[in-house]
């Protein structure tokens, strides 16, 4: 699960007992007055078709680039390497590809290979230009809009290679077709050269080479660990396909590549003969199976092909990935709806007709059947319809009765002719219904009527005084002396303390009946006001901040390890809408005189050394605690009458104890000056797997993630 910083510096603050800074008020804007209609004439607004736009060609893209890739971040870097290999994928899946390669090349170069049937080069009858130069340089222009080029595509909005070669410095675009090797090579978006003939061949495919513009995204290194994560991917979502990638930047790229030294291997080779029944079997590598046999189905309905594979797990959460076209659907669609319907209703006809389940009113809900459910839900359809550019969700109607026939179908021939696996499935969900009304007691009991509107919040709630969420905060804060500190000098307006007592329950290993019975974990969800599971309402949120704030040691990043996972398991909302947040207490004090500087990372430290001139041996570390700080004091008069150059204190901060309730604010709460790094899930897949390694019942992946990571930890507090 990545982590954005949202600032990064140091804190530069006065003497400790210097009191909080006072917010200034603002003078209200003086009241404009209306003037009557009949007296005065409206001011002309200077508003007409002189002030429309225009934007031709990929003027648009280079003009608003996050409307097309996302972002100018890493993450929209990568998204140019995905639209060039999605159209290499569409030739696969058009039946016409079998092999693709990617390279990262050096000074920031990236080329896709395919064997497909290469891109016309020929002049297209209405633009009279070469249909090569007509991809790459106008939106909306392919072979995905009808007219049979193709059956199925992911890039439905035809803006994939022209806003890659609208983003970049440099683009060169090798057509092999015809016997001939076609070429055309652009600088920023515009042609160089008319598309000609430089050679012959063979054989038939395209190489489209780029190097993305510098001025445009905020990075040009890739990040060799995404690169793979995601081509891996989509081996598995369109078998039968050969996928190599080559790493074959400079060295200090690859040095400036932090993921190049996870993965030190500089070519992978992917083919999937199972496709996605090997997918859902690499997702569950550290997972308890539930049965052996995975379930799978391929079937094509009219014009939709529906692909389905599932296996149950001993796991509490569901891991559903769902994909139209090779396009992932975070947020599903007619797909996911038609599937899940579909899944409870096939196992309570099974459960019935084997007398499972006898009672008349009694039914396994949708959540009991997809408790420990890994399934990966893949549809190819000829006119998929998507949710904007970014196609988070596929709302094509036709798609829904199709994915419900298809898997109901297959999923009662599975359950009637493995019935040792239907045992382990049935047996799973059940389980997981007596847990539903187990923790549907509980809930009862906990989150009693009126408990979220503030009328029995916990005890140990400091709750601040504001009423409105949409500047209130909560701190998480790791025990009772932390908690003090941050009580006494905290903000009360705006600012709540929750101290938690201990390392709460690790929910990776417990339902949510256990959840509502662990104390420390009851008060956060009373506090926070979402209530939790089927119950959760995002829009009842007390705080637009929860910030986690612990200790700079083992400990404290085991507490704020677990309150993560509690937080991605079963409050996803809260991260996917910007409200989580972890505190930067600052690592280092270093007092001159009356003042102190505080430094937050080591980096930060060395900066200061070297700008400053000052080394090791000019440093005394001291233990800044109220009881030394007369002593600290004296002894540094003292080495004032005997050296010319006196030490700096230098103080190493392992728990917010440790800090008076004025330093807690200047260096970590106070708005004006504090660093907080924002919680966000980028790969959900990569991000679920890291918590069932670091939390999860097994050990043994644990432990080799351990071996395999010891060597990157620096500075380790034990």
């Amino acid at each position: 699960m990545p982590i954005k910083r949202v600032s990064k510096g140091r804190v530069t603050a006065k003497k400790p007992d210097e009191k909080k800074p006072v917010a200034k008020k603002v003078a209200k804007p003086a009241q404009t007055k209306v003037a009557k209609k009949t007296k005065e004439k409206k001011p002309k607004s200077g508003y007409s078709a002189a002030n429309i736009t225009v934007l031709e060609g990929l003027e648009a893209v280079k003009k608003r680039p996050g409307m097309y890739i996302g972002s100018t971040g890493q993450a929209g870097l990568h998204h140019m390497i995905w639209e060039v290999v999605d159209n290499a994928f569409d030739e696969a899946m058009a039946g016409y590809c079998d092999k693709v390669i990617i390279k990262l090349l050096p000074d920031h170069w990236v080329s896709v290979t395919d064997n497909g049937r290469g891109i016309p080069v020929d002049i297209h009858p209405k633009k009279n230009i070469s249909a090569l130069e007509l991809v790459l340089t106008q939106l909306h222009a392919g072979g995905k809009f009808g007219d049979g080029g193709y059956k199925v595509s992911g890039g439905l909005h035809g803006v994939g290679v022209s806003v890659v070669n609208a983003l970049s410095t440099e683009l060169k675009a090798e057509v092999h077709r015809d016997g001939k090797i076609w070429m055309q090579e652009y600088r920023e978006g515009k042609p160089k050269t008319k598309v000609k003939a430089v050679g012959k061949s063979k054989t038939t495919g395209t190489t489209i080479s780029f190097r993305a513009n510098g001025s445009v995204f905020e990075t040009l290194d890739f990040s060799w660990k995404t690169v793979i994560d995601h081509l891996r991917q989509q081996a598995y979502l369109t078998k039968g396909v050969h996928l190599i990638i080559e790493d074959e930047r400079s060295a200090e790229e690859k040095e400036a590549d932090k993921t190049a030294i996870q993965l030190p291997i500089s070519k992978y080779q992917f083919y999937f003969e199972g496709g996605i029944a090997s997918y859902v079997k690499h997702i569950n590598k550290n997972r308890e199976p539930k049965h052996d046999t995975i379930f799978y189905v391929e079937k094509q309905v009219g014009d939709v092909s529906v692909e389905i594979a599932l296996q149950y797990t001993a796991d509490y959460s569901e891991s559903l990935h769902a994909f139209a076209n090779n396009i992932t659907n975070p947020d599903g669609g007619m797909h996911v709806a038609g599937f899940r319907t579909a899944l409870t209703r096939t196992l309570n006809t099974y459960a019935r007709k084997k007398n499972i389940i006898k009672e008349k009113d009694t039914n396994l809900s949708g959540e009991d059947t997809r408790e420990g459910l890994t399934t990966i839900i893949s549809v190819k359809i000829p006119e998929p319809q998507f949710e904007g550019q970014t196609k988070s969700k596929l709302g094509n109607p036709e798609v829904r009765p199709a994915v419900e026939t298809v898997f109901a179908e297959a999923m009662m021939i599975f359950l009637e002719e493995n019935p040792k696996d239907a045992e382990g499935i049935l047996g799973k969900c059940l389980l997981a219904a007596r847990a539903r009304n187990a923790a549907r007691l509980a809930r009862e009991t906990v989150l009693r009527k009126g408990a979220l509107e503030g009328f029995t919040l916990p005890g140990k709630l400091a709750d601040c005084s504001s009423r409105d969420a949409g500047n209130s905060e909560l701190y998480i804060v790791e025990g009772d002396s932390a908690g003090g500190s941050a009580k006494q000098g905290r903000d009360r307006k705006t600012q709540a303390i929750l101290p938690l007592r201990g390392k709460v329950l690790n929910v990776e290993r417990a339902r949510i009946d256990k959840i509502l019975t662990n104390n420390e974990l009851k008060s956060l969800i009373i506090a926070m006001g979402t209530n939790i599971g089927e119950q959760f309402e995002i829009e009842k949120l007390r705080y637009n901040k929860i910030i986690i704030m612990t200790d700079a040691d083992v400990d404290g990043s085991h507490i704020r390890t677990l309150l993560l996972t509690l937080f991605f398991r079963y409050f996803p909302d809260l991260i996917n809408e910007r409200h989580i947040y972890i505190a930067q207490p600052p690592l280092y004090s270093i007092k001159k005189g009356k003042e102190f500087e505080w430094f937050y990372d080591e980096e930060a430290l060395a900066d200061y050394k070297k700008k400053h001139g000052v080394k090791d041996e000019d440093l005394e570390i001291i233990e800044e605690t109220e009881e030394k700080q007369d002593e600290n004091e004296k002894l540094g008069k003292t080495r004032k009458t005997e050296a010319k150059k006196p030490k700096l204190n230098i103080q190493r901060y392992k728990g917010l104890g440790e800090m008076n309730p004025d330093q807690l604010w200047n260096t970590t709460m106070n708005p004006e000056t504090r660093l907080m790094k924002r919680v966000a899930i980028e790969d959900a897949e990569k991000a679920s797997e890291i918590f069932d390694i670091l939390m999860g019942a097994e050990v043994a992946p644990r432990k080799k993630f351990i071996q395999t990571n010891a060597k990157s930890v620096e500075n380790l507090d034990i």
